[in-house]
């Protein structure tokens, strides 16, 4: 007969194994080097686990865990990859600029989850969340562009208004996301002939950037070369400074030498200099010094003197001619 202690035994017994096998099912969980883990007590965060490993945790319905990836995610407007394959939604891509033309934008929006709480529990759906404020961000920045921006060079800036607008969005709803990039996809026009008409403009501003780099580069070169050139102009004239400088110096220590030969001799002096200035004017004339003082002329032939001059033996000789005609 069964009594009522043992009827009590049993059912503490099955107490005790139901809440060890909900313990050895429930209380462990394991977190992959690309995951991380947010641990709910009573359905409120209390730790944000990053590293990975096999952790434990209480029971359910104490404690459960919500496993997250930590990799980075995209979200696309305007077309989606599905199996390798491109699909496009073109009502997503159609937008008005803001001179009121059409055209179609595809955009890739790189983000993480760098805030599990928020992103489990601010919100039902923090990705559609996220592709709506990308929507949003994407059709008000082209909306106030013209198209020729859009199509053609503008490009990046545009790129740079979508992530500002997209990030400012995305901090005003506190859903645990951090944008990591903004890339244009495809921008097109809806119409085949208005695309070709725009694709000649875009080439013609591509050669435009093209002759306007040819023409950058060939004016620094003529700039450098003019550059090379001053400076050796520079360079000779420094030297042409330099020489005359030094002759300056010569012809004044020259100067000051004859002038203190002349104040110990002046007439022998000024003789000499009469006689260097007649060589230097008359380089291939004979000169003849003539002494009229008496009653026959006297004459030195000064070039035969420079011929037969060797070392210190000079021999000067000296003639008489009768002089011609009267006194002078």
């Amino acid at each position: 007969m069964v009594t009522i202690k043992q009827i009590i035994l049993g059912f503490v017994s099955l107490i005790v194994i139901s809440i060890l096998a909900l313990f050895l099912t429930t209380g462990w969980y394991i977190v992959d080097e690309s995951e991380q883990a947010a641990l709910i007590t009573f359905g409120k965060v209390d730790e944000h686990v990053t590293e990975p490993g096999l952790k434990f945790k209480l029971p359910w319905p104490i404690q459960r865990v919500e496993i997250l990836p930590r990799g980075t995610f995209t979200t696309t407007v305007g077309y989606d990859e599905r199996d390798g394959e491109v699909v496009e939604y073109r009502d997503e891509a159609k937008m008005i600029t803001g001179d009121e033309n059409i055209l179609l934008a595809d955009l890739v929006v790189q983000w993480r989850i760098t805030n599990p709480e928020m992103f489990l529990f601010n919100s039902n759906d923090p990705e559609q969340i996220l592709f709506s404020a990308t929507s949003a961000a994407l059709r008000g920045v082209i909306g106030s562009s013209r198209i020729d921006d859009a199509l053609t060079d503008q490009r990046p800036e545009i790129e740079a208004q979508v992530w500002d607008y997209l990030v400012a969005l995305i901090e005003k709803y506190d859903i645990g996301i951090s944008v990591m990039d903004v890339k244009l996809q495809d921008v097109e026009l809806p119409n085949e002939d208005v695309r070709h008409a725009f694709m000649q403009v875009t080439d013609a501003r591509e050669e435009r950037l093209t002759k306007i780099n040819e023409a950058n580069k060939y004016r620094n070169q003529k700039i450098n070369e003019a550059q090379g050139e001053q400076d050796a102009i520079i360079s000779r004239a420094a030297g042409t400074r330099a020489e005359r400088l030094e002759r300056a110096r010569g012809d004044v220590a020259r100067f000051n030498a004859l002038y203190n030969e002349y104040l110990i001799n002046p007439d022998v002096t000024r003789s000499r200099l009469v006689i260097e200035t007649l060589e230097r004017v008359l380089p291939n004339t004979e000169i003849y010094i003539m002494d009229s003082g008496s009653d026959t002329v006297k004459y030195l032939p000064i070039r035969s003197l420079e011929g037969s001059t060797s070392g210190s033996n000079t021999t000067t000789s000296t003639s008489t001619l009768p002089r011609q005609g009267g006194e002078n």
